[in-house]
């Protein structure tokens, strides 16, 4: 099992953090566990960019990059697209993610 941790727009939100297997989406993570701030409309076929996330280093550099597809839906995201965007359907937890933390943006629709 890894940690996972979602840190909400809200300044005064807690944060979230979870527990889950290696080898799911960070998407299906959050819609699991009903994080507010995960739409995730198309429910991970990349057709919606409602499951934006920042990702927070050391992990964002560590990820794949996104492909082009990913790219083109950061394009339409509701709230601005930063350098460490990701949406969380294309995270693919693996034991080295232990202790990721992404920052949920403003909205996503």
């Amino acid at each position: 099992m890894i940690t996972v941790h979602f840190v909400p727009a809200a300044a005064d939100a807690a944060p979230i953090s979870l527990q889950c297997k290696p080898g799911r989406s960070l998407m299906q993570v959050a819609v699991d566990a009903q994080v507010e701030g995960i739409e995730a409309e198309c429910g991970g076929l990349m057709t919606c960019s409602t499951c934006h996330v920042y990702v927070r280093e050391p992990h964002a550099s560590r990820l794949p990059p996104a492909g082009e597809e990913e790219l083109g839906m950061l394009a339409f995201t509701a709230s601005p697209s930063k350098p460490n965007s990701r949406l969380s359907c294309q995270v693919e937890l693996t034991q080295e993610m232990d202790g990721l933390t992404v920052d949920l943006p403003q909205r996503q629709v």
